[in-house]
């Protein structure tokens, strides 16, 4: 496979963008125990929001080339403002009556979201472009481009992370945030707003989910469509890294992300990767897969995510970091 190291960088870029996504559907649950069906969504109105104020912004001569970077910082705040808003009028009015209430309420919100997108942007892809010297190749390994943008990813997940564990770990908020989830009735005696403490959590998770659809949304395609393309492989990340680990998270989604990326850059079959060819397995029980051997390694790249996810549930039912139930 020629251009290994930019394909590695390529699968990292993605894996930290899966990251992006996750990390909010992580922080939600680890803090709230809510399983968001519709983080997706989020994701998808995040793109379709920065999209629009970098229309406008660019729109204007003054400002013509700014509109990117103003969406990356606005789009998310509008989403973030959206979810304390959903959580607030919506999800804790259904808190209370289970799990199930709360599924329903989020399966059914992401249908919502993504007929009212619909009704105001239409059922195509809009044309959400990345600035010019974002679309320039950062470096070139073995004739083969590293784009700027990518680096663009990978520097703002990288901030995203560290911005996290700085949050929780190393403030006052984010030891608030911990004891409200085990202990909120010490917490409301200390004079804290637990319910409002809730609302932030539910926000900042769907503000990481805004900000991965500002970039990604430039990086791929914005359409109708992406939350439900995105939306399964979210979940997987999360399952697989360990329901309420972000770090477990974090190394799901560069695992996932290197293992994609690598698996379409392979000019190889299936059989040719396992040392086994359609022609060897002319005879016997081997003969019945030859199709499957025969395939490109690519053709079988979405695929792989699941796989992994199998293999994991089987070998660590909690996920690669995750804890295991007392």
């Amino acid at each position: 496979m020629e251009g290994g190291i930019v394909a590695l960088l390529n699968g990292i870029s993605y894996g930290l963008l899966l990251f992006m996504l996750s990390a909010g559907l992580t922080l939600i649950f680890s803090m709230m125990g809510v399983i968001n069906f519709a983080h997706a969504s989020f994701y998808m109105v995040g793109a379709y929001a920065a999209y629009a104020i970098a229309t406008q912004i660019d729109a204007s001569p003054a400002w013509a080339g700014a509109g990117f970077w103003a969406a990356l910082v606005l789009a998310p705040l509008g989403v973030g403002v959206l979810g304390a808003l959903v959580e607030r009028f919506g999800l804790r009015r259904v808190r209370g009556q289970g799990h199930v209430a709360e599924l329903l309420f989020t399966f059914a919100l992401a249908y919502v979201i993504a007929e009212v997108v619909q009704l105001i942007w239409g059922r195509s892809a809009v044309p959400y472009r990345l600035p010019e010297s974002l679309q320039q190749p950062l470096f070139v390994v073995d004739g083969t481009q590293f784009p700027a943008y990518r680096a663009l990813m990978m520097a703002v997940a990288g901030g995203m992370l560290l911005a996290l564990w700085i949050l929780l770990h190393r403030t006052r908020v984010g030891l608030v945030i911990q004891a409200a989830m085990t202990h909120p009735s010490m917490v409301e005696a200390l004079g804290h707003d637990v319910p409002r403490v809730l609302m932030a959590v539910f926000a900042g998770g769907c503000l990481l989910a805004g900000l991965a659809g500002a970039v990604g949304g430039s990086v791929f395609v914005t359409d109708p469509g992406m939350a439900l393309a995105v939306g399964p492989i979210v979940f997987v990340v999360t399952v697989v890294g360990g329901l309420g680990s972000l770090t477990g998270a974090f190394v799901a989604s560069l695992l996932i992300g290197v293992l994609q990326t690598l698996a379409v850059g392979f000019d190889t079959s299936v059989g040719d990767l396992i040392g086994v060819t359609a022609g060897s397995a002319a005879d016997g029980l081997a003969a019945s897969f030859a199709p499957l051997l025969a395939l490109p390694l690519s053709r079988i790249a979405p695929v792989l995510p699941y796989l992994v996810l199998v293999g994991v549930l089987i070998w660590r039912p909690f996920g690669l970091l995750g804890r295991r139930e007392s």
